[in-house]
C-alpha cells in the first residue's frame, strides 16, 4: 500500500489570511503528502470533508496569535472521512482500506488536502450501511461538540435551552437532546424554525423578534442546560441567574473571536456573584477526540435516531465560494467539500 502513496498531492493552501482566508486560498498540486511517523497515527486519504467557523476565524487571528497557532503555508480543515492507506505500528483496531471519519486539531496539513495524518485513537469506522460519507465528514467538530456537551450534563425529561439551533452544532444538539430524552427549547430565526422543529425542538423563539432572555425568564428556573452556541446576546448569562435550575450549568461554544468576547468568557467563569458575575456553574467548552463519541453518533445515525443535516456540497475548485457561505452564518446544517474519489 505504501508505494502506491504519492510523494506529492493537491491541497488547498494559504500564507496569508488578511482580508479573508477565502481570498487568499489557491490550489497547490505539489504541496509534500504527510509522512506516517507515530505508531499510533494513521495515513488518510481524504474522501470528503466538512468546515467550521474555526477553520477560518484560527487562520484570521491577530498575526503573532495566528503564527503560535499554525505554521504556513497551511491546508485549512479539521473534519474528514477518508480511506486508510497507511498505519502506524501500534495500531491494531482499524486496518488498512477502512474507511475512517473524525477531526483534526487546527494544524497546518488539514482536511482540504488529499491525505491527512489523523490519531487512530480519535477516529471511528464508517458503519458497513447505513451512513454515506458525506454524512460521516460532517460528523467530526459538530457532532462532537454537541454529544460532549449534552450527554454528561443531562437526565431524561431535563429542559434544555439551546441558543442558536440551526447550525451544524445546533442542528446535532436538538436531535441529541431529543434522543436523551430532554425538552427542548430552540432558538433560531423564522427562516429556520420548520428545520429546527423538524429535528425535534419543542419550543421555537424566534430571536429576530423577541428579547430572549426575558422569554426565557418568563418561564422560570426550570432548565438544567444551557447550551450557547452564538455567543448572544451578551446578557444571556448573567439572566440564566432567572431560569436554569440550582445545580444546573451553562455551557459557552460558539462565540466571536475577539479579545472582548474572551475577557468576557474569563469574566464570567471567574467573577463571584457578589461582584456581578452570574450564580451558576459557567463552562467553555473544549472538544476532545474521543473515537467511542464518534462511534455512537455514527450508529444513531445509522439507526435514524439523528440525522445530517447538510445544507449544500462543494466540488475541491469551489472551496472558497464554501467558506464565503459559512462565514455567512446563515448555513442551515453543514457544507461539505468532497476531496477525493
Amino acid at each position: 500500500m505504501a508505494s502506491t502513496i504519492p510523494k506529492t498531492m493537491k491541497a488547498h493552501i494559504y500564507t496569508n489570511s488578511s482580508p479573508t482566508l477565502e481570498a487568499n486560498l489557491s490550489i497547490s498540486t505539489s504541496v509534500p503528502t504527510p509522512t506516517l511517523t507515530g505508531p499510533n497515527d494513521l495515513l488518510v486519504q481524504v474522501l470528503s470533508a466538512s468546515i467550521n467557523p474555526a477553520d477560518h476565524k484560527v487562520p484570521e487571528l491577530p498575526g503573532i496569535v495566528r503564527r503560535l497557532a499554525i505554521k504556513t503555508p497551511a491546508t485549512p480543515g479539521m473534519d474528514f472521512c477518508g480511506r486508510v492507506v497507511q498505519a502506524g505500528t501500534k495500531v491494531d483496531s482499524i486496518a488498512l482500506g477502512d474507511v475512517v471519519y473524525g477531526r483534526l486539531g487546527p494544524k497546518q496539513q488539514g482536511s482540504l488536502g488529499e491525505y491527512i495524518i489523523a490519531p487512530a485513537s480519535g477516529v471511528a469506522v464508517l458503519p458497513k450501511d447505513g451512513v454515506t460519507v458525506d454524512e460521516a465528514a460532517a460528523i467530526g467538530v459538530a457532532g462532537l461538540t454537541a454529544y460532549q456537551a449534552i450527554q454528561p450534563n443531562v437526565k431524561k425529561g431535563d429542559k434544555i435551552f439551546i441558543n442558536g439551533s440551526s447550525g451544524g452544532v445546533g442542528c446535532f444538539s436538538v436531535q441529541i437532546a431529543k434522543v436523551l430524552g430532554c425538552h427542548v427549547t430552540a432558538s433560531c430565526s423564522p427562516a429556520k424554525a420548520d428545520l429546527v422543529k423538524s429535528l425535534g425542538a419543542d419550543e421555537i423563539i424566534d430571536y429576530t423578534t423577541t428579547d430572549v432572555s426575558e422569554n426565557l425568564r418568563a418561564k422560570g428556573k426550570v432548565f438544567t442546560l444551557v447550551l450557547d452556541n452564538v455567543g448572544t446576546p451578551e446578557n444571556l448569562y448573567k439572566a440564566s441567574d432567572d431560569f436554569i435550575i440550582p445545580g444546573g450549568k451553562f455551557v459557552q461554544v460558539g462565540s466571536p473571536l475577539s479579545l472582548d468576547a474572551l475577557k468576557s468568557a474569563a469574566s464570567r467563569a471567574l467573577l463571584p456573584s457578589f461582584l456581578g458575575g452570574g450564580k451558576n456553574k459557567y463552562e467553555v467548552y473544549t472538544i476532545r477526540d474521543s473515537a467511542e463519541d464518534l462511534k455512537v453518533l455514527g450508529q444513531w445515525i445509522k439507526e435514524k435516531k439523528i440525522r445530517v443535516v447538510i445544507e449544500q456540497t462543494y466540488e475541491f475548485e469551489d472551496v472558497p465560494k464554501a467558506f464565503a457561505k459559512l462565514r455567512t452564518g446563515k448555513s442551515a446544517g453543514k457544507l461539505v467539500i468532497h476531496v477525493g474519489k
